[in-house]
């Protein structure tokens, strides 16, 4: 979904596992959930990313679970407005079936129930239905985007 936000919109994709250790790559792949101490370099390397696109005057779309809201505190940090939020609410359901069809991802679909435990939803952000079609929920994020953010 967010590479075919980005596209649409002609930003760039920055997918947020990317920029996971090799460690919490090696955990989360035996199915051990990440706890907060592993996810802060984490989220730094993020911050980082997005702070330094924003200077640059660049934009992008970040897929990330930012499942508390401390987790998107830090993200956004003293970029305010700069960045928004989408929240795709997609069921638990939806959520399992995409997991079982994903290939060649280190997520372990186990971790499903520790992430829905963790998240905190937004109050902050543009809440989306994404368990519709590809087509359908892009265009709602991306009139959520230009909303947010001007013209594209």
């Amino acid at each position: 979904m967010g590479r075919e936000v980005a596209r649409r919109l002609g930003w760039a994709f920055l997918d947020a596992d990317d920029f996971h250790s090799p460690e919490a790559v090696r955990k989360m792949a035996s199915g051990t959930p990440l706890d907060d101490a592993d996810r802060a370099p984490w989220l730094a390397r993020l911050h980082e990313e997005i702070a330094a696109r924003v200077a640059r005057g660049e934009r992008a779309v970040l897929a990330c679970s930012a499942l508390k809201a401390r987790y998107r505190d830090v993200l956004a940090g003293e970029l305010g407005a700069a960045v928004l939020f989408v929240f795709l609410d997609v069921g638990k359901e939806e959520l399992e079936r995409r997991l079982r069809e994903r290939r060649g991802h280190f997520f372990a679909p186990a971790l499903l129930a520790s992430q829905l435990e963790t998240l905190e939803p937004p109050v902050d952000s543009v809440v989306v239905a994404g368990g519709g079609p590809v087509d359908a929920v892009a265009r709602a994020v991306v009139a959520a985007a230009v909303a947010g953010h001007g013209e594209t």
